[in-house]
């Protein structure tokens, strides 16, 4: 009997044990999305024999588990991401197109053994915070279907959050991966620009955009981020060097209690301040930080010059297809015709 979360740590022990085992997670993996109550996760899945054929010859081709760092680990990727194989429609059918090879970061999870089941949902073209802006449907909260899943990594979050499978890779750019990870309670993590490849990936800011992991824990994202980066030469934007070792001691950052706006949710204001005692009580040295910046740039994202780096990823599909873009996100994209090239160096400076 598999246990709920497929957690990285969970099936290595098993894969230990019996490797034959990976047999057995694939087809509850299978099952699993097949009966998911919520049909909004995914936008495309691995078909189960080619699934099934490939946790076979990954038994043959290593048959010690121990030799691969995510071996037989189940994983879901955006429909952002490349995968050769299935459509990457971005959450736009007009704009679909089934790329010939996989992203790089995809690439480099296969051949460490992750076996990818599907691809997930996500606010159309990545632009937007809650989850709701595909026409695939709207993921919802694991806590609670009334909820938004947030976005726009919405499937990824999801599906890790309800045990489909071990962790998913979403895209970050304004929040899109931490946010969903978030509303339903899993880890999400956001690396530094350039140190994960962004080659096969649907840009939204090209400049700016990260390749984020939803994962059960900070110990899955991490064993999968060690596997993830790496300087990758077909990607302009890649850096080498990035790699930094853990701090010795934990440092959680909080916003100090003038700066505290939870809209007259007195709930959350006070599960804020007692995770941020319990992170005290745990030995986290607490740094409190001040949020403007953050919300300055999340402003240059969403009401900025950068809405013109959004627009140049897909500006000729938005003015080809403007019936085929949802009419939140393609008045966001219009909306940087309006800013000049003399806005985008103020704002960069």
């Amino acid at each position: 009997m598999l246990p709920q979360m497929l957690t990285i740590g969970r099936l290595r022990a098993l894969y230990a044990k019996s490797p034959k085992a990976v047999l057995d997670v694939v087809e509850a993996v299978l099952a699993r999305i097949g009966t998911a109550r919520d049909p909004a996760i995914f936008i495309s899945i691995v078909p189960s024999d080619s699934l099934r054929r490939e946790a076979g010859e990954l038994l043959q081709r290593a048959p010690d588990p121990s030799a691969l760092p995510l071996w037989g680990i189940p994983f879901a990727i955006k429909d952002n991401i490349d995968a050769a194989g299935l459509e990457t429609t971005a959450a736009c059918p007009a704009f679909a197109y089934r790329p010939e090879s996989d992203a790089t970061v995809v690439s480099r999870l296969k051949a460490a053994g992750a076996l990818l089941a599907g691809k997930t949902n996500l606010d159309q073209f990545a632009t937007g915070l809650n989850g709701t802006r595909s026409p695939y449907g709207a993921p919802r909260c694991v806590f609670n279907p009334a909820y938004i899943s947030g976005g726009s990594s919405s499937g990824s979050a999801v599906a890790v959050a309800s045990g489909l499978v071990s962790f998913a890779l979403g895209t970050d750019t304004a929040g899109s991966g931490r946010v969903p990870a978030a509303f339903n309670n899993i880890v999400g993590l956001k690396p530094s620009t350039g140190l994960v490849s962004i080659k096969g990936i649907v840009p939204a800011c090209r400049s700016l955009d990260c390749v984020s992991i939803c994962a059960a824990s900070a110990a899955d994202a991490l064993a999968v981020l060690r596997v993830a980066e790496g300087y990758d030469e077909a990607d302009p934007f890649s850096q080498r060097g990035l790699q930094q070792p853990l701090p010795s001691r934990l440092r959680a950052g909080v916003l100090p209690p003038g700066a505290r706006e939870f809209y007259g949710d007195g709930d959350y204001a006070a599960l804020y301040a007692e995770a941020a005692e319990r992170m005290h009580g745990l030995g986290a040295e607490i740094v409190e930080i001040d949020p403007r910046p953050f919300f300055d740039i999340g402003r240059l994202l969403y009401e900025g010059p950068w809405l013109a780096e959004r627009l140049v990823s897909i500006g000729g599909f938005v003015e080809t297809h403007p019936e085929d873009v949802n009419g939140t996100v393609r008045d966001l994209l219009e909306g940087a015709r309006r800013h000049s090239a003399a806005d985008a160096f103020a704002a960069m400076h």
